[in-house]
């Protein structure tokens, strides 16, 4: 079992090495002077079970050419079998036609991950399920709830003064998942976005007053659905509103708009390696999702079931 790290997060790698008691494989991923991207890999892999970690976080083209090329070094050096791990899957909201002329981006990334010579992926929290169908290799999508729900049952007292909320009504089967782990009910902000990357809170459905609520999401890019929805659970008589979100994108002012909002905090994986604004604001927490990538590549390496991680 070898372990290959691109440069998008570097320091989940390291913490997913440790967790396997595993050395990173000795790699060069650098640029040219034009920013062509060069991979030389430093170390014998032939026959060898290998997993590349490589989000494709901002900036993404970058971070998906390194992830492509890493593969084909490794096919090229004769390895065995190759996974592709990938905490941020990006694209990921690309999975559909929303209207004429317009891509699937998700599908073509899947095709250019399998091209390039990956035998299997290991992602996270996928933005959209189906996602899993564009790939034609085995592909593992892994969810953040345990994690996520031991964090909430360590800093919050659970039960009837707890609800969990779901900020959309397409993110309502990840809430329900977690409000089921915790014991909680569950409300839905049913919101109108008018255009990317802004949003209407049009109406809370459920009864909050009274309650803590904690948002969970999968992606938090602008932050402006989590800050409106804050607002709106606030106005309802919500005594606190916390967020549990998988993916901190948090592009642009999004920090800024978190830091004055009033969210209690935000808590975020660092399945995208967090920027200095992110580890200095006052109000965002980041956990770690090592152990859990790290035991699921384990079980992959030796041919036992992933699945049984969340049962």
């Amino acid at each position: 079992m070898k372990l290959v790290s691109g440069n998008s997060n570097r320091a989940l790698a390291e913490a997913i090495a440790a967790y396997l008691n595993l050395p990173l494989t000795k790699s060069v991923v650098r640029r040219f002077a034009d920013m062509e991207v060069f991979v030389e890999i430093q170390e014998n892999v032939r026959g060898e079970d290998v997993f590349v970690i490589q989000s494709t976080s901002y900036p993404a083209n970058d971070h998906l050419m390194e992830l492509l090329i890493i593969q084909d070094a490794l096919r090229r050096a004769s390895a065995r079998r190759i996974t592709a791990v990938i905490p941020y899957f990006g694209y990921a909201r690309q999975d559909r036609k929303p209207g004429a002329r317009t891509p699937i981006s998700a599908k073509l990334v899947a095709n250019l991950v399998t091209t390039a010579g990956a035998d299997r992926v290991l992602t996270l929290d996928l933005h959209a399920g189906q996602i899993q169908g564009f790939f034609d290799i085995p592909t593992d999508n892994l969810f953040a709830a345990p994690v996520l729900t031991r964090d909430i049952e360590q800093h919050y007292k659970t039960g009837n003064g707890v609800m969990v909320v779901s900020p959309d009504v397409g993110g309502v089967v990840r809430a329900r998942a977690i409000a089921k782990r915790i014991g909680a009910d569950l409300a839905i902000v049913d919101k109108r976005r008018e255009r990317a990357g802004e949003s209407e809170v049009m109406n809370i459905i459920g009864d909050v007053s009274g309650r803590s609520c904690i948002l969970v999401d999968d992606i938090v890019d602008s932050a402006g659905t989590l800050c409106n929805a804050a607002d709106a659970l606030l106005k309802q008589g919500a005594t606190e509103v916390s967020a549990y979100v998988t993916h901190g994108v948090l592009s642009g002012g999004a920090v800024a708009r978190v830091s004055a909002s009033k969210l209690k905090e935000l808590v975020i994986t660092d399945s995208i390696q967090a920027t200095e604004a992110v580890r200095v604001s006052h109000n965002i927490r980041v956990v770690s999702i090592a152990p859990l990538i790290g035991e699921a590549m384990r079980r992959t390496a030796e041919e036992r079931s992933v699945s049984s991680l969340f049962d």
